[in-house]
């Protein structure tokens, strides 16, 4: 068996062209994470054939342009399309509609659905829940009493239901947080390299707040192990603010307080959310030094200005001089946005 290491760039140049094959049958593509499209062609059966002829068509072209294989669901809907490109990989085309979706569908585990993470699969479990159709046929209100909201929606996607268009190519969704994480080149082990990397996201964060004009309520952080157990943590500001300095501060005391090194840490994100706009004017305090806020946003807006103009490792915060492997991530341009959720948040 051969491994090779992950090329982020590569998958995100690839991603792109497949994105463009897709556009030349629709104008209704919308993003799933970096791999993931949703396809609309409604309105283009009459130019290039049944869905099913397309899905084929498209599948033929990515393997000829690109050198790759896809996985492709055709359904009535997004969520039971999601269902039939993961059901056969890595060549394969999985149609799943009304007269074989209890034949295909229901025999599939609970957590093949969207949404049925680890935690919720295992409440399923607790009242008998093991499969896609088990979840259906389960009365909604018994569903919502143990999982509150999600457990209706959740039995709507098991019946294979969801009215949730899929949007056009050129739709913005409004913007509500702004993230960045990553797969560590080697496990972090210590306070010392999370401190690191949390500076080199946090970073990549502020950056793209200032980009925007905005600047964040809350700061969360994400961790994941080497054993793929992970958790997030959130914690309001006293105060708005788009300083890195103050972000990875805030995410740092959170992982302080939330993790006690069981296992190494394999990959950690940093979010900021409750965004407002960066001109609105704040309520001083007299416990905490705007001033000094002020200044590390000074300090950051000119860095971002000396790195677009000489490259991102012509400054550099001396922790990350300490480890040469972590220290020479370049969080903005190297490594993924946190994708956009289902529910568009």
């Amino acid at each position: 068996m051969v491994v090779l290491p992950p090329d982020m760039r590569e998958y995100i140049r690839i991603s792109g062209y497949a994105r463009e094959i897709y556009e030349d049958y629709t104008d209704q593509v919308e993003a799933f994470g970096l791999d993931e499209n949703w396809l609309d062609v409604t309105n283009s059966v009459g130019l290039f054939g049944s869905p099913m002829t397309i899905a084929r068509e498209i599948s033929k072209r990515i393997k000829f342009e690109l050198g790759i294989t896809v996985s492709i669901g055709v359904a009535n809907n997004k969520i039971t399309a999601k269902l039939g490109s993961d059901y056969r990989k890595p060549d394969a085309i999985t149609r799943i509609e009304e007269d074989n979706y209890k034949e295909i569908v229901y025999p599939l585990l609970a957590r093949d659905l969207l949404y049925v993470g680890p935690a919720t699969e295992k409440k399923l479990r607790e009242i008998g829940i093991y499969t896609i159709g088990e979840l259906a046929e389960c009365p909604v209100p018994y569903l919502t009493y143990k999982l509150g909201k999600m457990g209706a929606v959740l039995h709507t996607f098991a019946n294979g239901q969801d009215p949730t268009p899929v949007q056009r190519t050129d739709h913005v969704r409004e913007v509500k947080s702004v993230g960045n994480s990553a797969t560590t080149p080697r496990d972090l082990v210590n306070d010392e390299d999370v401190h690191l990397m949390l500076f080199l996201l946090a970073e990549s964060v502020a950056s793209r707040m200032r980009d925007m004009a905005m600047r964040c309520r809350v700061v969360e952080v994400s961790v994941r192990d080497v054993h793929l157990f992970s958790f997030s943590r959130q914690r309001k500001l006293p105060n708005p603010t788009c300083s890195s300095h103050e972000i990875a501060n805030a995410a740092f005391d959170l992982f302080k307080r939330n993790y006690c090194w069981r296992n190494p840490i394999r990959s950690i994100g940093v979010r900021g959310s409750e965004l407002v706009d960066a001109s609105a004017g704040t309520q001083l305090s007299f416990m905490v030094d705007d001033i000094r806020r002020d200044k590390w946003e000074r300090i950051d807006a000119a860095v971002d200005h000396l790195r677009e103009r000489y490259g991102y490792m012509s400054v550099r915060r001396a922790v990350t001089c300490t480890d040469q492997q972590l220290g020479s991530i370049n969080p903005r341009d190297d490594h993924t946005v946190h994708p956009v959720g289902y529910f568009g948040g």
